[in-house]
């Protein structure tokens, strides 16, 4: 077992090597890549997945986009009693205070980005996977994710934290504030908190609010309407594969021995609890993306 856990660990050094050279994914047919400078690009190809990947509204509201009533309507999964006409105008009110976010860069033949998201599994635990995580251009971190204590298996980068108000920590001025509301009261937070003299801590000119139609099209097209709606950490992925041109899957799922807990916890419980979500649907899909070489998916130990 010893010996297997040091081949492991060799293993995860040099594909972190690799990763950072851009060699980890075998060619396409064909050759070099039109798309972006990766081996692999997401977006390569006709098949229908890079098909879906190209038709997706926009990840992130922007100030000059709205969202329809329609996507309102899906959006009000948490019992929303306010209005269509109270939505649009607490977003309006929220542009005033941040800058519009920008429209997402698309893939270049001159251009390989990659990104690593990084869920709280309990089988990041021992994973030596912190240099591997580190080396991508763009790293997702969720929740209530540290990596104090915790560099060797999880990495010490954040240049994305993605958030809602029950999950929230305060942010270094460096790292971009992903948001995803999923009722008005979490846009009315997200407000309260950028006001002069709020104790709450964030750059508000990293601020990213995820679009509710993204939301509605990852449930809806991704995961085929299962679960209520989708969780943090698939929302993650989701919107990741729209910003890189490769993408790495950390910290998600069950630890080897079946048990599923934060690796910043001690575990306590056991049981699966993957709430309104359809959990163990989004693990599946993202297995199969990676058996398809849509994104790579470590699974820990």
């Amino acid at each position: 077992m010893l010996s297997r856990m040091r081949k492991s660990r060799a293993f995860i050094l040099l594909l972190s090597s690799l990763t950072t050279l851009g060699l980890v994914l075998p060619l396409l047919p064909g050759g070099r890549n039109t798309h972006c400078a990766c081996p692999r690009c997401l977006t390569e190809g006709t098949d229908e997945f890079s098909q879906v990947l190209r038709t997706a509204p926009k990840p992130f509201l922007l100030k000059s986009s709205k969202t329809t009533e329609e996507d309102f309507n899906w959006w009000k999964v948490q019992r929303e009693k306010k209005t269509f006409s109270v939505f649009t105008t607490k977003i309006d009110e929220l542009f005033q205070i941040f800058p519009p976010s920008p429209n997402l860069v698309g893939p270049s033949p001159d251009r390989c980005r990659t990104c690593a998201v990084v869920g709280n599994s309990g089988n990041l635990r021992g994973s030596h996977y912190g240099h591997l995580i580190d080396s991508h251009d763009i790293v997702i971190r969720m929740n209530r994710g540290v990596t104090t204590g915790y560099e060797v298996d999880v990495g010490s980068k954040t240049t994305h934290h993605v958030m809602y108000p029950e999950s929230a920590k305060m942010l270094v001025n460096t790292t971009h504030l992903v948001f995803i509301p999923f009722k008005i009261k979490d846009l009315q937070w997200l407000q309260k908190n950028f006001v002069p003299g709020a104790k709450w801590r964030a750059n508000k000119d990293l601020v990213m609010i995820l679009n509710p139609a993204f939301m509605r099209y990852v449930h809806e097209t991704l995961l085929q309407k299962r679960g209520r709606y989708p969780s943090t950490g698939f929302l993650s992925v989701a919107f990741s594969m729209q910003m890189c041109d490769q993408v790495s899957v950390f910290g998600f799922g069950a630890d080897s021995h079946g048990n599923w807990y934060h690796y910043f916890e001690t575990l306590r419980n056991r049981r699966l609890k993957t709430g309104p979500h359809a959990g163990t649907h989004e693990y599946n899909v993202i297995l199969q993306l990676h058996d398809e070489a849509k994104l790579q998916f470590f699974q820990g130990f």
